[in-house]
């Protein structure tokens, strides 16, 4: 008789896990079990070596030291993309169902006929499809365009897929991202179906009320190294919240210390029942002159789409913006940059920069119109403009003609944030600041956007980085497209991130728009 006592073999076992990329250390010592049916949480702040964990999980990374066994067995070799396929998936938050191709071709993708010089039967692929579809309980035509499925569709498919290969191993990267309520719901439902057929779940997320919701197990990493592994029933949320964070719970302290703005300094920013659909709804807010203002959310919470929408990158469907009491014509670049708002876009590399031209050139990309007379561009007007703002910056470069890309991360979010300021705009509007800088850069453009609202003007600091938003005079946090909490200066750490994961205490002010 088999001894039902002894306990299951894990489905995946990750022991003394550390990996370096050159003097960085990604992860410390970190471990992981995950034992077959069971839906296991993965939670950290950024940097915390999630992402990286997930990669030596999937084959992407070997790991410099440690362990790693599926079911019992050593992991795959390198390179060994079939075997990885079998015992492990990762569906990750931008999906990678080729949109071009039928529902059946992606499930059975390098795999459309029984052998390689075999011709493809294309009714036996979609039955094929239909079959594997219908075992999971997907409720998808084989037959359709992937580009025309919903998020959550192509998430099922994309389930499906890693199933089809023998996986019972399933790694969900922010899978409720993209999904409405009813979506969330739905995707959980069908998640605890699979759990039944023994199939288990590695769920990374920055919604925490999503892990007490589908999860019995958590696992807490933070700064590259494992902190705990808990169950999730009886587990505080002040308690989960505290582990990601540290033990300091004392208030924010500011680097950058303002009086902040006059109780009745005018507004220089209003937003009246803005709405996005699929970012935000009937969002309000103001800011006065002379005021920092932090606009906090994690994934999905819309607070990146309200600050691109205010710079005129979106064009919500209602709802007015307002900047120093002219109305803003929405969707519109040119509209929004002559109302007088400056932008720092969220990705440099992407959004921010043009590479391989000069440091001069980046600059003064905002105020051509002030370089010469008739729509002409003097380059002696052009190096005196940028060398004024490599001073006012403190940009370490070696003079304005050098290229963009030559200088640091640090330097090079300089130049971004001097192009903003070139319009000497009323409000800035500042989306994640300081993302791949180092500390000493951190606080020098944290000062730079502290000193924009000490001159009278508005800030605004789109993060969810909580050093971005200590120099804040208000914070308000988002959560799924709405407004749940507003704090003042002195908040703590456990206070936001709970606010920011979508559990807002009863001591938190939910007044949003300022009264006069």
């Amino acid at each position: 008789m088999a001894d039902t006592s002894r306990p299951a073999v894990p489905l995946v076992e990750a022991r003394g896990i550390s990996k370096r990329f050159g003097a960085t250390v990604a992860l410390s010592d970190a471990h992981l079990t995950v034992t077959p049916g069971e839906s296991h949480a993965l939670v950290g702040r950024n940097g915390a070596g999630k992402s990286t964990l997930v990669s030596i999980l999937t084959g992407l990374q070997r790991a410099d030291t440690g362990t790693l066994h599926f079911n019992g067995e050593a992991a795959p070799a390198p390179g060994d993309t079939a075997a990885w396929r079998s015992r492990v998936a990762c569906v990750y938050q931008r999906s990678t169902v080729i949109g071009s191709l039928t529902v059946a071709e992606n499930l059975f993708l390098d795999r459309q006929s029984d052998g390689a010089l075999r011709p493809i039967s294309w009714r036996r692929l979609r039955t094929r499809a239909s079959d594997l579809l219908a075992e999971y309980g997907v409720d998808v035509d084989p037959a359709a365009r992937a580009d025309q499925l919903t998020v959550e569709q192509r998430q099922f498919v994309e389930i499906a897929r890693a199933l089809s290969f023998g996986a019972r191993f399933i790694i969900l990267d922010e899978p409720t991202a993209k999904l409405d309520a009813r979506g969330i719901e739905r995707l959980f439902a069908k998640l605890r179906g699979l759990q039944s057929q023994g199939v288990a779940f590695l769920f990374i997320s920055h919604h925490l009320q999503e892990v007490y919701d589908l999860c019995a197990t958590v696992t807490v990493y933070r700064d590259a190294r494992h902190i705990t592994t808990t169950p999730v029933a009886g587990l505080g949320h002040h308690t989960l919240v505290e582990a990601m964070t540290g033990e300091r719970q004392a208030a924010a302290t500011d680097a950058h210390p303002s009086a902040g703005p006059a109780p009745d300094a005018p507004y220089l920013l209003e937003l009246d029942h803005l709405t996005l659909p699929g970012a935000f709804d009937d969002l309000s807010l103001r800011a006065r002159a002379g005021e920092v203002l932090g606009l906090a959310g994690a994934t999905a919470s819309g607070n990146v789409q309200v600050g691109e929408s205010i710079a005129g990158l979106h064009r919500p469907t209602a709802g007015r913006i307002t900047v120093a009491g002219q109305p803003v014509r929405t969707g519109r670049v040119p509209a929004a940059l002559a109302a007088g708002v400056g932008l720092v876009p969220e990705d440099r590399h992407v959004q921010g920069l043009v590479p391989q031209r000069s440091v001069a050139e980046n600059a003064t990309l905002t105020v051509t119109d002030q370089l010469g007379p008739f729509g002409t561009v003097l380059p002696s007007r052009t190096r005196a403009f940028a060398e004024r703002m490599i001073a006012d910056l403190d940009i370490k470069t070696p003079g304005p003609g050098v290229p963009v890309d030559a200088l640091s991360g640090g330097n090079q979010q300089k130049v971004v944030i001097a192009r903003a300021l070139a319009t000497r705009p009323h409000v800035l509007v500042a989306i994640r600041p300081t993302n791949g800088v180092d500390i000493k850069s951190k606080e020098a453009l944290l000062g730079t956007v502290r000193q924009v609202a000490d001159d009278g003007k508005s800030a605004l600091i789109v993060s969810d980085e909580l050093d971005d938003l200590r120099i804040c005079d208000r914070v308000v946090a988002m959560f799924h497209g709405r407004i749940v909490a507003e704090f003042p200066r002195g908040w703590s750490d456990e206070q936001l991130v709970a606010a920011m994961e979508g559990m807002a205490g009863t001591d938190t002010k939910e007044s949003h728009v300022p009264r006069d």
